[in-house]
């Protein structure tokens, strides 16, 4: 059986090894489609957090059942089904309150334990999803989007609430739209102009920001002087995650859900005077993920796939993933 590991960083490597065999509380899957997301570009770059070389990359999975024993989803073999790949311990305090998503013993498939960058893998029965009629390109964006889902929640995102959110990528891209769907009115922030223009034309943003010295005050004139009610970082960027909480209003909720490595650093007299509420946002639970799969129709699942290859043509293909200029929103590596 065919994968693909990345050794260390700047390094993948295609190998060969014996095809997987199934625990009696596992399902033996064929992967059918794994999307590119900013973890595995990090873990590329060796620039992610909570990772260790070598590591076979992948969560964001679509894939068809092999082999599977009684299970609660009644499953069987020839079923599509969408992954969950936060492995919980079930034991912990977060797991007892029904936070699964920041368990204290948590591993993420692609992550802390090896994911589906590979012909076939065995999963716990309990983390799949079924996908019903979903396309595979569509089982392969839920994950990404489940993240976006889980902010919203996280903030309590109501109708008729102003919100910013800084970066266009795919994480950001998606909680716009689910934001939109909440009935809330979007603001994007990004510094890449293109990115701006889809999110414009495709997710139906009317108001976009291009981030400057000036931008605090586009934003404050769009909201007529009030800010936005919750801001939502999807970058990770130290200067974008110590910033974002300039464009937020007296009151409201700033969310981090990009990742950086290093320490962040606020002024405390800025943060209290806004009586801010400041709060991370990790991965999501199995109700973000019934979210985005009910709601998923709405969602321009074409127009964001703007790049896949084969599985063989992936390590060729990598590099350019990673320039601006290739026009990026979400790549995808087919296994057919």
């Amino acid at each position: 059986m065919k994968y693909i590991v990345c050794e260390e960083p700047n390094k993948f490597t295609l190998k060969e090894k014996e095809f997987p065999k199934r625990e009696d509380n596992q399902a033996l899957l064929k992967v059918h489609r794994v999307g590119i997301c900013g973890t595995d570009l990090h873990a590329y770059s060796g620039n992610q957090a909570f990772f260790t070389y070598p590591r076979i990359l992948g969560h964001e999975l679509a894939c068809e059942v092999l082999e599977i024993g009684n299970n609660p989803q009644k499953l069987k073999a020839g079923d599509k089904v969408i992954i969950m790949p936060y492995v919980s311990c079930g034991t912990c305090y977060a797991c007892s309150q029904g936070k699964t998503n920041c368990c204290s013993n948590i591993r993420v498939l692609g992550v802390h334990a090896d994911g589906g960058m590979q012909q076939q893998f065995a999963v716990r029965t309990d983390l799949l999803i079924p996908a019903g009629n979903l396309s595979f390109e569509e089982m392969a964006i839920v994950e990404p989007l489940a993240i976006g889902a889980h902010a919203i929640r996280r903030a309590n995102v109501v109708a008729g609430e102003t919100i910013v959110v800084i970066g266009c990528g795919p994480i950001g891209i998606g909680l716009m739209k689910l934001a939109q769907i909440k009935g809330a009115e979007v603001i994007a922030l990004d510094v890449d102009e293109a990115r701006l223009e889809f999110v414009k034309n495709e997710i139906g943003v009317k108001h976009v920001v291009k981030v400057s010295e000036t931008a605090v005050e586009e934003v404050s004139k769009i909201t007529n002087t009030n800010l936005a009610s919750a801001v939502f970082d999807c970058t990770g960027n130290k200067r974008a995650l110590e910033n974002g909480i300039n464009y937020m209003s007296h009151g409201g909720r700033y969310v981090l859900v990009g990742l950086s490595k290093g320490e962040l650093v606020f002024s405390h007299p800025a943060i209290h005077a806004k009586e801010s509420t400041i709060m991370c946002s990790r991965n999501a639970t199995l109700e973000d993920f019934d979210f985005v799969v009910s709601n998923l129709h709405k969602f321009p699942t074409k127009a964001f796939v703007t790049h896949q290859v084969d599985f063989t043509d992936m390590i060729a293909n990598f590099d350019a993933w990673l320039d601006p200029k290739t026009k990026v929103i979400k790549a995808m590596v087919n296994f057919n």
